[in-house]
């Protein structure tokens, strides 16, 4: 909507018009502050989105003066005011809680102040990554709120905010956040375009952005990972690496990451490095369990019974004996079973779904061994690999864990051990040909040192000095105990 200077009919028909679109919404307030019709001032705003604490505290008492709209702007003790010609930024910030002030019903000059309901839950512990030591602050589904703390644990100017609107219909306010001088200024610019680049209505969640911007849409793998931690965040932007906020989400999203930081925890580094080293290979060990426990139990005891040892077979046969189904359909119904349990413990409320998680699971399973569908033996290996699938720190590979074993179950099947290694294969060669941001999402190849400090293991704080060379950090050394720059050092990234 274009205003033409000088043209005061198509000023007046453009103010009317803006008002006209908006006061077909009930909650949609315009209302003069006088009893006589050529006494200023008009007001407008949506009752649903402003504070009327603010409205009728710091605005209202000032509006009583014969004032004009640029006098007023000094006078009225808000922090965001801003006065304007434009409609379409008039309809935008009374969209986003802003109340619009005219001297006069037909005046195309409006006065916009800030009064936006900020009502969010306070700031807690994070609910998905919970740990046992460390900080206990979680993000909120505010955006501000959330760069707040974030700036609260890094107060240096190198650290910038980008922000943008993403969304025709949602305009949902997304940040991209990155440390000036550490951060790879390819990744950011190419986090910014992809960004810009996104075409869709309604952006509901930090998952939304994540998932269209990814490398590979279709691979199972999360090529991001997405925290409600505040020192996680802190963690990455020190090494460079981009965080990306969504308002509306207490998820935020990290770029770019690697295969093995699914198994990195926060709390990691509240124990000695050597303990640290040790729960974290208990994670990548309990991938592998949770991954082949099933399909190695279908292989088999299909194809391979010369494997399993003379005493363990005499108990394998003796658990298999009342059972009808073969292997496969043993395993397939109990892995789906499970699941199913699962899923339900989610979706209940949460008091019922912690009774159906914990209880429900002892019955069923209990009451399927002793109807002879399924082998106490498959039970309890399937319990391991269920506990073994919920050890990453990351949520979302929890879940790819959770299906990938079905496809390897499919192929024990139909090839046994040749199908599990086929199948090993297939993921190791996908996993070699991801990126994320275009980074090598294994990290594998090629070897670099600073893959040995805290990537595949954790040395002790006094070795760690670079920055993962993965992200081709700017400032490649972590701290020089100086202050100063030291630039770079490349004998360790050659």
């Amino acid at each position: 909507m274009k205003l033409e200077k000088g043209n005061k009919g198509n000023e007046i028909g453009s103010n009317q018009n803006w008002i006209e679109r908006l006061s077909k919404s009930n909650d949609f307030v315009h209302e003069h502050t006088s009893l006589i019709d050529k006494e200023p001032f008009w007001i407008s705003y949506y009752r649903t989105l402003i504070s009327t604490d603010i409205l009728h505290q710091d605005v209202l008492p000032f509006l009583q003066k014969q004032l004009p709209l640029e006098e007023l702007k000094s006078k009225i003790p808000v922090q965001e005011i801003i006065f304007t010609k434009n409609p379409d930024e008039i309809i935008q910030k009374i969209l986003n809680g802003f109340l619009a002030i005219q001297k006069q019903q037909n005046d195309q000059e409006c006065l916009l102040i800030n009064i936006a309901n900020s009502n969010f839950r306070d700031v807690g512990p994070p609910t998905m990554e919970a740990s046992a030591l460390g900080p206990q602050i979680g993000f909120i589904e505010e955006l501000d709120t959330n760069i707040n703390l974030i700036r609260k644990r890094l107060p240096v100017p190198e650290l910038l905010a980008e922000e943008m609107k993403v969304g025709e219909l949602s305009k949902t306010r997304v940040a991209v956040l990155y440390i000036d001088g550490i951060a790879d200024p390819e990744n950011v610019n190419t986090v910014i375009q992809r960004i810009n680049d996104i075409q869709y209505d309604h952006i509901q969640d930090s998952s939304y952005i994540s998932a269209m911007i990814e490398d590979n849409s279709n691979s199972l793998f999360p090529q991001s990972i997405t925290t409600e931690r505040a020192d996680r965040v802190a963690a990455g932007l020190t090494e460079g690496k981009i965080i990306i906020a969504v308002d509306g989400s207490p998820n935020l999203i990290i770029l770019p990451v690697t295969f093995m930081e699914s198994f990195i925890a926060i709390e990691d580094y509240s124990y000695s490095w050597i303990l640290s080293n040790f729960f974290r290979l208990l994670r990548l060990a309990a991938i592998f369990i949770s991954t082949l426990i099933s399909p190695m139990y279908v292989a088999i005891m299909t194809y391979h019974y010369e494997l399993i040892p003379s005493r363990l077979l005499d108990t394998l046969v003796a658990s298999r004996s009342a059972v009808p189904f073969p292997p496969f359909l043993e395993a397939l119904f109990l892995e789906l079973m499970i699941e199913m349990v699962k899923e339900a413990g989610i979706r209940l409320p949460l008091k019922i779904g912690q009774s159906l998680g914990v209880v429900g699971g002892i019955v069923i399973g209990q009451a399927v061994v002793e109807a002879g569908l399924t082998s106490n033996v498959l039970l309890i290996l399937v319990g391991l690999g269920t506990l073994a699938s919920y050890t990453s720190p990351v949520y979302k590979f929890s879940n790819t864990i959770r299906f990938i074993k079905f496809p390897i179950i499919f192929f024990a099947q139909w090839f046994g051990l040749v199908g599990v290694f086929l199948c090993f294969q297939f993921t190791q060669i996908h996993l070699l040909r991801l990126t994320s941001l275009g980074r090598p999402y294994l990290s594998q190849y090629p070897v670099r040192k600073t893959s040995f400090q805290d990537l595949w293991i954790r040395t002790p704080f006094s070795m760690q000095k670079l920055n993962p060379s993965t992200l081709r950090p700017q400032e490649k050394r972590k701290s020089t105990g100086t202050g100063k720059k030291m630039g770079p050092v490349n004998d360790f990234y050659e």
